[in-house]
């Protein structure tokens, strides 16, 4: 027979054997254990990067909240509402939709704040803005290396993949292109101003903070989901 290999852990990491003895033969003191305590909730566990960007849209003067008919909307009082998490792809989160928003509302300007949807017809031909937003909302992102991170939800991930290292530049030279980046660069310019700059910059720093802290975990990351083929919505892009 052949030999067991050696154990990894030393043998000092286990606890003396009078311990398992004692397990075995004490009983706990009804004074110590009641069996019909109920536990207070006092808290409610919220993921970190929720808190931050529900805080950064409440600064803001917005309120968030879930609904599943709708995916997203604005509704020109302060409310702003996403569809619920079982209703959204796996790569949606808060934080990413809602810089998003910000960014349409920095791009049409502050009194969009009144008009439903920042003054978008959702249902008709895309929007010039819409393309303009994504530049702000890439711009942001770049400036905290949350690029790939902060990428927008939708078929509109598209464009935004496919701008430039610069993404104030234009992709080429149509009218479209032109006018996109024109607004762009003027959303840039206005985003570092009131009322966004100090709440968006902020959380944009905390966020990139969160990445820090989790990056020496990530090479560990393995999904409690069986079979889950999806890394962690914070893992680099290949080469980024």
């Amino acid at each position: 027979m052949n030999p067991s290999p050696p154990s990894p852990w030393p043998a000092s990491a286990n606890p003396p054997p009078q311990d398992a003895l004692d397990a075995a033969r004490l009983v706990v003191p009804a004074s110590l254990h009641d069996e019909g305590y109920q536990r207070p909730i006092r808290s409610r566990y919220v993921d970190p990067l929720e808190v931050i960007w529900l805080a950064t849209a409440r600064r803001l003067g917005l309120t968030v909240r879930r609904d599943p008919d709708i995916f997203s909307m604005t509704d020109g009082t302060g409310l702003m509402a996403f569809s619920t998490r079982a209703e959204l792809d796996a790569d949606d989160c808060l934080a990413q939709m809602t810089l998003h928003e910000l960014c349409h509302w920095v791009t049409n300007g502050v009194d969009s704040y009144h008009q439903r949807d920042w003054g978008f017809a959702l249902w008709d031909q895309i929007d010039v803005r819409e393309h303009a937003c994504l530049r702000l909302q890439c711009w942001l992102a770049t400036r905290w290396g949350l690029r790939d991170t902060f990428g927008p939800t939708s078929g509109f991930r598209q464009y935004y993949d496919a701008l430039p290292a610069d993404p104030l530049q234009p992709l080429d030279d149509s009218e479209w292109e032109q006018v996109s980046t024109r607004i762009a660069r003027q959303a840039v310019a206005r985003v570092q101003g009131d009322p966004w700059w100090g709440p968006l910059s902020q959380a944009m720093q905390a966020t990139a903070d969160l990445q820090a802290v989790l990056r020496p975990f990530l090479p560990d990351y393995h999904s409690e989901v069986e079979g889950d083929p999806l890394p962690v919505w914070w893992t680099p892009a290949p080469g980024a």
